[in-house]
């Protein structure tokens, strides 16, 4: 419900993202730092899915979608944020703050789905082998990767529709680098307890849920590899879910700080230094994790290299 005495408020039309314009003596210096990043992130994701074509195991198949995903993921964000950067014009209308959450958030809740998944590709092949093949069939791979995709975008959906039918008057002022729910919610004059209750099953569903399939799925791998004999085999089963599991750390690491934990004025800057963590630097470290500890993705690198170099391109 809309309070009464801001029921004759000029509804608001555009929003002002904030960023970090408290830093006006840093803009060019943060955003040639974001520019970089958002570069490498893109020729780093990029390289990453050329390279796993020729790899042709589920884990590779998952691992070429996350890349693929994470390069829709950060260009939600990083390209606007540059425009206001160098522009100092951090002005966005309602379309383009709901077209921006929509994308990041359903974005991001098929990135917690299919972390899982893979998660559960790596349960399968160090504690039960001998079933792998039959239940990672390139037919299960295909409706794993696009259950996560199709999860991701409709329950976001759901989201984005109610958000529409809020009203928003008073202060256009949004307190980040991007639209997200929170901030919007607190910026519209409707009674909020409707669009918590939404957030809550919404981040219980793509937030808690898979993040508990995670631990659940790497307690499992843990204590399969306590069990091999050998250190040497300990050290190569876990060496085929290391990576991942630094992916899954910083991921839910950050994620789960930002939108488990009530925000306070306190943690408000907290929260956005944060949120540069999983939104601007998760899917640029991504790629170096899985190449610089994955021998067959450096294998291959190798092999394109040299290639490349032969036929002289």
């Amino acid at each position: 419900m809309m309070n009464p005495e801001q029921g004759n408020q000029t509804s608001i039309t555009e929003f002002i993202l904030l960023g970090f314009g408290t830093l006006p003596e840093l803009q060019i210096l943060l955003f040639l730092l974001f520019l970089v990043i958002y570069i490498a992130t893109m020729a780093g994701n990029i390289l990453i899915v050329v390279l796993i074509v020729h790899l042709h195991t589920p884990m590779y198949f998952f691992l070429g979608n996350l890349s693929c995903l994470e390069t829709f993921y950060t260009s939600t964000i990083l390209p606007r944020m540059l425009a206001s950067l160098l522009t100092e014009d951090r002005t966005i209308s309602f379309s383009g703050c709901l077209t921006q959450y929509y994308f990041f958030g359903s974005l991001g809740g098929t990135e917690c789905i299919l972390l899982s998944v893979m998660s559960y590709d790596r349960y399968l092949a160090i504690a039960k082998p001998l079933q792998y093949a039959a239940r990672m069939s390139d037919k299960s791979c295909f409706q794993l990767a696009g259950g996560s995709w199709l999860g991701g975008f409709l329950g976001n959906s759901i989201t984005v529709l109610s958000i529409s039918q809020l009203t928003f008057c008073g202060s256009n002022d949004i307190d980040h680098f991007f639209c997200d729910l929170i901030p919007l919610v607190k910026l519209s004059c409707n009674d909020p307890q409707l669009m918590e209750i939404l957030a809550f099953t919404l981040s219980l569903i793509f937030l808690i849920v898979p993040f508990l399939l995670n631990l659940m799925s790497y307690i499992s791998i843990i204590a399969t590899i306590l069990r091999i004999p050998s250190s040497t085999g300990r050290r190569k089963a876990f060496s085929t879910c290391s990576s991942h599991l630094i992916v899954v750390t910083i991921f839910y690491g950050t994620l789960l700080t930002v939108y488990m934990f009530p925000t306070t004025n306190t943690l408000s800057d907290f929260k956005k230094v944060l949120s540069v963590f999983y939104t601007v630097l998760t899917p640029l470290v991504n790629p170096i994790i899985y190449s610089l500890r994955n021998k067959d993705v450096k294998e291959a690198l190798r092999k394109a290299y040299r290639k490349c170099r032969f036929e002289q391109c």
